[in-house]
C-alpha cells in the first residue's frame, strides 16, 4: 500500500504543477502586471512611476518565466509567486497581508459549517434514499422522486434567503448574519448548516437511491431472500455495504469545501471563512489570494482522491491498490 501511496503523490505532482501554470497564465494573460498594479492603486490618476513603485515593492517587476538579463529563471515572477505554493508559502497578497496567517485565522469558521453540514446531510441523505429504495414502486417512492426533483429544481439562493426571512427576521429563532468565537458561533452557523443541508437533500437522495435501487435488483439479492433474511437486514447488513463504493466517491467530491468553505454561505451569512475570503479576493482582483486558494483547493482534490482509493479497500477486499 505504502508504494502505491507513494505513486499516487508523484503522480499529484505534474497535476499541481499543470494547475499552476494554467492558473498564473490565466491571471497574466488576462492581466498584464501595470494592469494589476493599477487595479491594486485605485487611484483615477496613476502615473506610470507609481506603478512601478508598487511593481518593485510587491515583486511584479520581475519577467513572468525566464529572466533573459541574469539568465535564470529563478528571478521571475512566477518562481517568486507560484512555484512557492509547492511548500505552502504562499506569500503575501496584493494588499499586503500574510495570506498563511489569513487562512489560519479563517478556516476554523468554515470547519464550523462544513463538518457538521457534511455529516448531518450524509446521514439524512443515506436514509431517506434506503427509505425509498425500500419501497420502491409505492405511492411513497414516487412521491419523494417527485419531492427530489422539485428540491433540486430550487435555486440554494431561495434557501438562504427563505431562511433568512424567515427564521431570522420573522421568528427571530437565530441571527440573520455574523459570526462569534467559541460557543457563541452556535446560533450563527446554525441556519447556513441547515441550508447547506435542505439544498442538498434533492440531488443527494436521488443519487443515492439509484445505487440502492441497482444493488437490490442484484442476485446475491435474490439469494439472500430465498434462505429468509428479512428485508431490513439485507438492506442494512448487505445492501448499504456493497453501496459503500458510490457514497465514499460522493463524499470526495465536497472534501475540499471542509476546507474552503461554501462561497455562497460564507457570503450570505458574513461568516469570515475562507469562502468569503476568496469572494472578497475575486471581488478586489487580490490575484495573489485567488491563486493560492486555487491551489490549495487542487491539493485537498488529490488528497482526498487518495483517501477514497485507500477507502474502497477497506469496505471492498476485492479491491487491490496496486
Amino acid at each position: 500500500m505504502w508504494q502505491y501511496i507513494i505513486r499516487r503523490i508523484i503522480y499529484a505532482i505534474p497535476v499541481l504543477l499543470g494547475v499552476n501554470i494554467l492558473t498564473f497564465l490565466l491571471f497574466f494573460v488576462v492581466n498584464t502586471p501595470d494592469d494589476v498594479a493599477r487595479m491594486q492603486l485605485g487611484a483615477k490618476h496613476v502615473t506610470q512611476r507609481m506603478i512601478d513603485d508598487w511593481k518593485t515593492m510587491h515583486g511584479y517587476d520581475l519577467p513572468l518565466f525566464y529572466n533573459a538579463e541574469q539568465h535564470s529563471i529563478t528571478k521571475t515572477i512566477f518562481w517568486q509567486k507560484s512555484v512557492n505554493l509547492f511548500v505552502f508559502d504562499f506569500g503575501i497578497s496584493d494588499g499586503g497581508r500574510d495570506i498563511k496567517q489569513a487562512i489560519k485565522e479563517r478556516y476554523g469558521p468554515s470547519l464550523a459549517i462544513a463538518i457538521p453540514a457534511l455529516i448531518i446531510g450524509l446521514l439524512v441523505n443515506v436514509t431517506v434514499a434506503m427509505l425509498l429504495a425500500f419501497f420502491k414502486g409505492t405511492y411513497l417512492d414516487s412521491w419523494g422522486v417527485i419531492l427530489c426533483v422539485m428540491l433540486m429544481s430550487i435555486s440554494v439562493l431561495f434557501y438562504i434567503v427563505g431562511g433568512q426571512y424567515l427564521f431570522a427576521r420573522v421568528l427571530k429563532w437565530v441571527p440573520i448574519s455574523g459570526y462569534a468565537d467559541g460557543w457563541s458561533s452556535f446560533k450563527f452557523v446554525l441556519l447556513p448548516i441547515a441550508v447547506s443541508v435542505v439544498g442538498g437533500i434533492g440531488a443527494g437522495v436521488r443519487w443515492y437511491r439509484s445505487f440502492f435501487v441497482e444493488e437490490m435488483n442484484k442476485d446475491y439479492v435474490r439469494t439472500a431472500k430465498a434462505k429468509g433474511l428479512s428485508d431490513t437486514t439485507i438492506l442494512f447488513k448487505h445492501v448499504l455495504r456493497n453501496a459503500m463504493i458510490p457514497i465514499l466517491t460522493g463524499i470526495v467530491v465536497v472534501l475540499p469545501l471542509l476546507f474552503m468553505g461554501s462561497l455562497l454561505l460564507e457570503s450570505f451569512f458574513a461568516v469570515p471563512g475562507l469562502g468569503s475570503y476568496t469572494i472578497d479576493a475575486i471581488r478586489n482582483q487580490d490575484f495573489a489570494i485567488v491563486r493560492a486558494m486555487v491551489y490549495l483547493g487542487s491539493v485537498l482534490y488529490i488528497l482526498g482522491l487518495l483517501l477514497t482509493d485507500i477507502s474502497y479497500v477497506m469496505v471492498d477486499p476485492r479491491i487491490k491498490l496496486q
